[in-house]
């Protein structure tokens, strides 16, 4: 608990996300202050939530105050129903004895002849008081409401008056000669309350007025009984509490102890900490637990021991044998170099196999280079050489190094500029393999249509969306188009080339650069890939991590814009476009993207050739 508590005094504080406006720093809010009432109130809420011996605790006390406080009342009621049943009882008695007796004796003690005198009665009356060494009473006498004319007024102990005397048992006196009985309160002579039981019924005094008698019972005797009966089990109710709370503290540490051994043991195992282990003592559960997690641990540095080896072997396995056909491959290459420069002088059979040739010796090539950069992705070689990058340039680079590729396939490759901030800091080289990869993909999915190149950037990020409007993909498809050797249509007609492994590579291109790369896609509607980077890069040294890799894009996926700024990458600062309506372009097939009202002239006029789309 005590752990818990200090890590209230750390002062925790959060970055700002990627893409907040940067403000002025402020003031940090005034602690509270140790005195202050919320400060301990804002410590023990959190070391409530980070304490599981602190909650169990709590809660254990606070279900035994309440179980011992529903006991405490059980009991108090059956004691003080046992005591006030008793003592009524006694009061019962005593009362209809003593109320027998007075009206006995002013029946004998006058005749209709000779009225008995307010002496008399006042005796008769004060021996009611001292005739009970156990039973502290009280009397009064009054006459009864109806009655005209009475010789003897009204006579009463002190401390008691007529209003004291419920209301209730007044009427009911008067409506009938029984004796009644009701509860009330009186007061003693230092003007304390205690409760009382009081008895009434009617006498007759010679000669015939009717009168109201009342006995009044003290029941302070029974309330003191009841408040050392009451003080008594919350002292020992409380003491009870205290003593199961410091019980169960100290066996939930010895549950909660083990349990923060496992958690500690499996956050340093998280880390990367495969020696960790849990001591183990006895067999209970507890020893289970640590037995089990042991043996897990064990199953899983043999595991990862395992695995890491046979990842060096393959990555051995994968660069010597790179490395090793290079060489025969570049003497291959050199001599399909040649057979393809004479190629014209062979007969039609021969030319045919020395183009084959040349093409597959090319692609086996890529193929080599393909493999040894993903070695040194998963050898954790690959370094950044970074540099002031614009993007957009770098696109319009990308997009003319792949026109004759366009070409061949007849499709139009366009790059549509958003905003005006492109430069980042990154490695132009990965990232121009990675555009050059995505563009090449998308000419050759594109069936014709047109292939668009979005680059937007605001301050911070920098993002390039390629948007084609071909064949699409499934989403089963963009789970795993990122996976290595992976394929859409491994029987479909390759014109560029490939492994397999493009995709892989320009993510992992991203990875190190802090970036993300995500793909969407919807059969017969098109697809796009969205690359973005951070403007600025960590120092040299330092890689990415969690916190720092890019938290949003300068596009949506799939990005939306304007056809109209569609541009050409041999003149980039003029849009292909002048005319045409404000509705921006959907992706989709390239018969279905409205671009207004066209100038066929001057279209013709800025490319060199057209191919005439067909505007809804």
């Amino acid at each position: 608990m005590a752990q818990a508590l200090d890590q209230e005094e750390r002062d925790t504080r959060t970055l700002p996300a990627a893409g907040a406006v940067p403000v002025v720093a402020e003031p940090e809010p005034v602690r509270h202050s140790r005195l202050n009432p919320l400060h301990w109130l804002h410590r023990l809420r959190r070391a409530w939530r980070r304490s599981l011996q602190l909650r169990t605790s709590i809660m254990v006390g606070v279900l035994t105050f309440v179980a011992s406080g529903l006991l405490a009342l059980f009991f108090a009621q059956q004691i003080s129903d046992a005591l006030v049943e008793a003592r009524f009882e006694q009061i019962e008695v005593d009362a209809n004895r003593s109320l027998a007796q007075v009206r006995d004796t002013f029946a004998l003690a006058g005749t209709p002849e000779t009225p008995l005198t307010d002496v008399m009665v006042s005796q008769t009356l004060r021996s009611l008081e001292g005739d009970s060494s156990t039973l502290g009473r009280r009397f009064m006498l009054e006459p009864l409401p109806d009655t005209d004319s009475a010789d003897i007024g009204r006579v009463s102990s002190s401390q008691l008056d007529s209003g004291s005397i419920p209301a209730d048992l007044k009427s009911a006196v008067a409506a009938g000669t029984g004796v009644y009985y009701a509860h009330m309160a009186m007061e003693d002579e230092g003007g304390t309350v205690h409760p009382a039981l009081a008895f009434g019924t009617q006498v007759i005094l010679p000669p015939g007025s009717g009168y109201s008698l009342y006995l009044v019972y003290d029941l302070s005797d029974v309330q003191n009984s009841l408040d050392s009966v009451l003080r008594v089990l919350m002292l020992f109710g409380s003491g009870f509490v205290l003593l199961n709370v410091v019980v169960s503290a100290a066996v939930i540490r010895l549950v909660v102890q083990s349990v923060q051994q496992a958690s500690l043991a499996a956050e340093t195992l998280s880390r990367g900490n495969f020696e960790v282990r849990m001591p183990v003592h006895g067999e209970d559960e507890v020893a289970r637990l640590g037995t089990s997690f042991n043996r897990m641990a064990d199953n899983i540095q043999d595991q990862i021991t395992q695995l890491a080896q046979l990842s060096q072997m393959q990555q051995r396995f994968v660069s010597d044998v790179s490395h090793e056909l290079r060489t025969p491959l570049t003497t291959v290459r050199m001599a399909a170099d040649v057979l393809y420069g004479s190629r014209d002088d062979f007969d039609p059979v021969n030319r045919r196999s020395t183009e084959l040739l040349y093409h597959q010796v090319d692609r086996f090539q890529a193929m080599l280079a393909d493999l040894l950069e993903i070695t040194r992705f998963d050898a954790g070689a690959a370094m950044l050489a970074l540099e002031e990058t614009d993007l957009f340039a770098l696109c319009n680079d990308v997009i003319l190094t792949s026109q004759p590729l366009a070409d061949r396939a007849g499709v139009e490759v366009f790059v549509v500029p958003q905003g005006s901030s492109f430069l980042a800091r990154v490695d132009p080289r990965r990232i121009e393999r990675i555009v050059r990869n995505l563009v090449n993909n998308a000419i050759e999915h594109a069936e014709g249509h047109p292939v668009d190149v979005v680059v937007s950037g605001d301050g911070e990020v920098v993002s390039v969306g390629v948007v084609d409007h071909g064949i699409g993909m499934s989403a089963e498809q963009v789970e795993r188009v990122f996976d290595r050797f992976w394929r859409a249509d491994p029987a479909r007609t390759r014109t560029t080339g490939g492994s397999g492994l493009g995709l892989s590579i320009a993510t992992e291109d991203t990875r190190i650069h802090g970036g993300s790369l995500a793909a969407w896609g919807e059969l017969g509607v098109g697809s796009c890939f969205l690359l973005t980077v951070p403007c600025d890069q960590p120092p040299a040294g330092v890689p990415h991590s969690e916190e720092t890799m890019v938290d949003h894009a300068a596009l949506a996926l799939p990005p939306v814009y304007d056809v109209r700024e569609r541009r050409l990458a041999s003149d980039p600062h003029r849009p292909l476009m002048d005319a045409g309506v404000d509705r921006p372009d959907p992706v989709g097939p390239d018969e279905d993207v409205d671009t207004g009202e066209i100038d066929r002239t001057q279209e013709q006029a800025l490319r060199d050739t057209s191919r005439e789309e067909d505007p809804r």
